[in-house]
């Protein structure tokens, strides 16, 4: 390098330093994430510096153990890449677990972390994390759910000719977006989907983060959940099985079939012989509306209505870990429809649409119409493939009361 461009090169670094501003410190970019390691230091309280990253347009944290939680807050801010203005500090939350069972447990690079934040096109970002505990490796996620040139952006596929549910409480299957509609990248998905006994519940989350979105952004950041916990977090795919945007369109999620008890990872401890919808926003701070309400209920209804199942009704599950709410083993009646905060202490899916759950379960009564008893009930396509640390739950009586409701 020639002085002139050695002093150019110096004074450019200066001038960033002046403005707060450091260029990008990634420690791996793959698929459309980049991650940026956050400095260890002080055991309470660790921070990243603002700077200029690779685009992203949704954020998170992980750590090096997956079995470790984060004891304390996550904050960030990001830069718009649009009006290159700052955002306020906003938080993440820091309550999500691996799996207890399954692949999704099993695969290596499996890493604790946050949810996800949705920021829109970014391209800067600050952390900051503070705690009694915080555990080693921290690393900040940004994913770019557009990078590629593979990309798709997407419109709702309807059902067409597809018939309710052979069963007793049978209802129409609603009308779905499809992976391969919203841009899924199948070769990141390396294992098969693992099969677990007849979904007894429907588990109700939200994705948290933002509810300032629209709805032709909804795909992408679908885009974005899925890369997150697949290149992220480690897991084999997307955790949930449903998606919902606040406009009421439904997004197939966990690959497997929609029409089969696919082993999801949304629950900690109730993982087996259950399915997850996940509504895009931050029920916590925001209400639900009447689309949202009325496709969780038809997502439920359907799913639910597979293995003539009430979705008034209640079940009795058994927990596969002590996640911090129930002891592994432990018997836990829950509604058919239930929380996220019904089975692990969580805050998800929001007081808001928690508080929607009585209702939901009644738009998913009505949902369903009388049809002739099924034969047999969709079931796994394998015995073999049912089993696994949870598989106490497949045995269990479903329509037992007995048990502390789940609440």
């Amino acid at each position: 390098m020639t002085p002139r461009l050695l002093r150019t090169a110096v004074a450019a670094a200066l001038a960033l330093g002046a403005l707060g501003l450091t260029q990008p410190a990634r420690a791996t970019s793959s698929d459309g994430v980049h991650t940026v390691r956050v400095p260890d230091g002080d055991p309470h309280d660790r921070s990243l510096a603002p700077r200029t990253t690779e685009p992203f347009s949704l954020i998170g944290v992980t750590w090096d153990d997956p079995d470790e939680a984060l004891d304390g807050t996550v904050q960030v801010r990001t830069r718009s890449r649009v009006s290159g203005a700052w955002s306020t500090w906003r938080p993440l939350e820091a309550d999500s677990r691996t799996p207890e069972s399954g692949p999704d447990r099993d695969r290596a690079g499996v890493r604790g972390s946050t949810q996800p934040l949705w920021t829109g096109p970014s391209d800067g970002v600050q952390v900051r994390v503070a705690g009694s505990r915080l555990p080693e490796g921290l690393r900040v996620e940004l994913v770019d759910p557009e990078a590629g040139s593979d990309a798709v952006h997407t419109g709702v596929v309807d059902p067409g000719a597809v018939p309710p549910a052979a069963g007793p409480r049978a209802a129409e299957r609603p009308a779905m977006t499809s992976r391969s509609a919203w841009g899924a990248d199948e070769s990141l998905v390396k294992d098969p989907p693992a099969y677990t006994g007849d979904t007894k519940a429907v588990f109700v989350h939200h994705t948290a983060g933002t509810n300032d979105y629209t709805c032709s952004q909804s795909a992408s950041i679908v885009r974005g959940v899925f890369l997150y916990h697949v290149q992220s977090n480690g897991w084999n795919d997307i955790g949930y099985h449903f998606l919902v945007d606040k406009c009421g369109t439904v997004f197939e999620g966990r690959a497997g079939g929609v029409d089969k008890p696919v082993l999801g990872a949304h629950t900690y401890g109730f993982n087996t012989a259950t399915s997850s919808v996940s509504v895009l926003g931050d029920y916590s701070t925001a209400a639900t509306n009447a689309a949202v309400r009325a496709s969780v209920a038809k997502v439920a209804a359907w799913k639910l209505g597979l293995y003539g199942i009430d979705p008034t009704g209640t079940t009795v599950l058994t927990s596969g870990a002590d996640n911090g709410k129930y002891k592994l083993g432990q018997k836990v009646t829950f509604h058919r429809i239930s929380g996220h905060r019904d089975g692990y202490p969580t805050e998800c899916p929001g007081q808001h649409l928690y508080d929607d759950l009585p209702e939901i379960r009644t738009l998913a009564a009505n949902a369903g119409t009388p049809a002739e008893p099924a034969a047999e009930p969709p079931g796994p396509l394998d015995e073999e493939e049912t089993e696994s640390t949870e598989a106490t739950e497949s045995t269990e009586s479903t329509e037992s009361t007995e048990g502390t409701l789940g609440r």
